[in-house]
C-alpha cells in the first residue's frame, strides 16, 4: 500500500490548522516515518517559521530539492518571496504553484505527504482535489459553534470531490487552570458536531481523532520553530497532537511510483 496523502483543511482561518500541521509532521517523524509538508496556503504561509526552517530550497537538473527541518522535508512560498512581501496571485498562477509544488519538488521516498491548505473551499482546495484525487482530508475545526459549521461546509466537499475525510481535529477545546478544572473558552461540542454530519452526509464513519487544549507551550513551540510535540513532548497539547499522529500512522510503504496526477513542465 502507497504512503498517505493527507490534506489539512478547515472552513475558517484561525483555527490552528498550521499549528496541527506542523507537529503532526514532527511527531510523525519522530516515529519513524519520512515526511514531507507541502505548505499549499500560498497566502497566508507560516509552515517555514512553524518548522523552523532557515535554508532555501536548492536546485538539480529540473527538480527542486526541499529542505529538511527536524527530518521532515518541507516546501512553502514563503521560501521564494521576500519577507514582508504579499502574494498576490489569482486562481490559474495558484493552481501551477500548487503543481509544482507537487511534481517539480524531488520528495523521494515517503510514508506521508501533509498539505497544509488555506481556509474554505476555493482555488487551491479545489486544484489539489483535482490533481491528487486519492488524497484524504483532515479538518481542523474549534469548539464553538458557528466554526464548526463552517467546517462541516468545508467537508461537504469531499462529497464533491468523493474524496475521504480521515478525521476531524477540534482544537483550543478547552484551558486548564492549575487547580484541574477546565475553562470551555471557546464552548464545547464543534468537533463531534462536525464527525457526527459528516459521518452521515458522507455514509462513512468520520472519527474525531482528538481534542487539543489550549496550552501556551503549543503556542511558543510555533513562534520559536520548535513545535511542541518536540520540544514540551509531556504537555497537555503534546500529548493531545501525538494522539491524532497515532490515529493517522500509515501502513508501511511510501509514495514511490504512485502516480499523482500531475506532470512536471
Amino acid at each position: 500500500m502507497a504512503g498517505k496523502i493527507i490534506t489539512v483543511s478547515s472552513g475558517k482561518g484561525g483555527v490552528g490548522k498550521s499549528t496541527v500541521t506542523a507537529n503532526l509532521a514532527i511527531a510523525l517523524a519522530k516515529k519513524g516515518f519520512n515526511v514531507g509538508v507541502v505548505d499549499a496556503d500560498v497566502y497566508g504561509f507560516s509552515i517555514p517559521q512553524m518548522l523552523g526552517v532557515d535554508q532555501a530550497p536548492t536546485q538539480v537538473s529540473n527538480m527542486i530539492v526541499p529542505p529538511v527541518a527536524h527530518g521532515v522535508k518541507v516546501i512553502s512560498m514563503g521560501m521564494f518571496v521576500p519577507p514582508g512581501q504579499p502574494v498576490v496571485w489569482r486562481g490559474p498562477i495558484l493552481h501551477r504553484a500548487v503543481q509544482q509544488f507537487l511534481s517539480e519538488v524531488f520528495w523521494g521516498d515517503l510514508d506521508v505527504l501533509l498539505l497544509d491548505l488555506p481556509p474554505g473551499t476555493g482555488d487551491i482546495a479545489l486544484s489539489v482535489s483535482q490533481l491528487v484525487p486519492t488524497s484524504q482530508i483532515l479538518l481542523v475545526t474549534t469548539p464553538q459553534s458557528v466554526a464548526a459549521e463552517v467546517a462541516e461546509r468545508a467537508g461537504q466537499m469531499a462529497v464533491l470531490t468523493q474524496q475521504r475525510i480521515v478525521g476531524v481535529v477540534e482544537n483550543m477545546s478547552w484551558l486548564e487552570l492549575p487547580d484541574g478544572n477546565r475553562v470551555e473558552v471557546f464552548g464545547a461540542g464543534g468537533g463531534a458536531q462536525v464527525a457526527d454530519r459528516l459521518s452521515e452526509a458522507t455514509g462513512q464513519q468520520v472519527p474525531l481523532l482528538g481534542q487539543i487544549p489550549l496550552d501556551v507551550a503549543v503556542r511558543e513551540g510555533s513562534d520559536t520553530g520548535s513545535p511542541v510535540v518536540l520540544n514540551t513532548p509531556e504537555s497537555s497539547g503534546a500529548r493531545a497532537l501525538a494522539a491524532v499522529a497515532e490515529a493517522l500512522v500509515p501502513r508501511r510503504g511510501d509514495l514511490t511510483g504512485m502516480n499523482l496526477g500531475v506532470t512536471p513542465v
